[in-house]
């Protein structure tokens, strides 16, 4: 295992210490790969994902740089959330650093109601 990926694993651990995400406040996990972003919600008493979005999914129409990607998914799970009765969640940013596509996601759910 590379060192970064080992790093990010034990700041992942810490964070999963802290946090969890239930049935009245469940977590958004947030996943970064080099081609795209997603984002969950998690009922992790119950062991479920609530609702989930994507940039590589189908009914995700949005192009243009990573980062406007990243607020556009952040917008769509929000979306989604607001949907499905989830108005308060936990932010799990899942060991990565708040910066970048990652605070991108965290904002644009922010602007599409979510509390956290």
């Amino acid at each position: 295992m590379g060192a970064k990926l080992s790093r990010r694993d034990r700041i992942k651990k810490g964070i999963r210490k802290r946090l969890s995400g239930s049935a009245e406040r469940p977590r958004l996990s947030v996943f970064r790969s080099n081609k795209g972003i997603y984002a969950q919600i998690i009922d992790d008493v119950a062991g479920k994902t609530l609702v989930s979005a994507s940039s590589l999914s189908k009914d995700f129409a949005a192009n243009g740089s990573k980062s406007d990607q990243s607020v556009a998914v952040g917008k769509l799970v929000a979306q989604k959330a607001l949907a499905a009765g989830i108005k308060d969640v936990v932010f799990d940013r899942n060991g990565y650093l708040y910066h970048g596509r990652v605070k991108s996601l965290a904002e644009g759910a922010r602007e599409g109601g979510l509390n956290f």
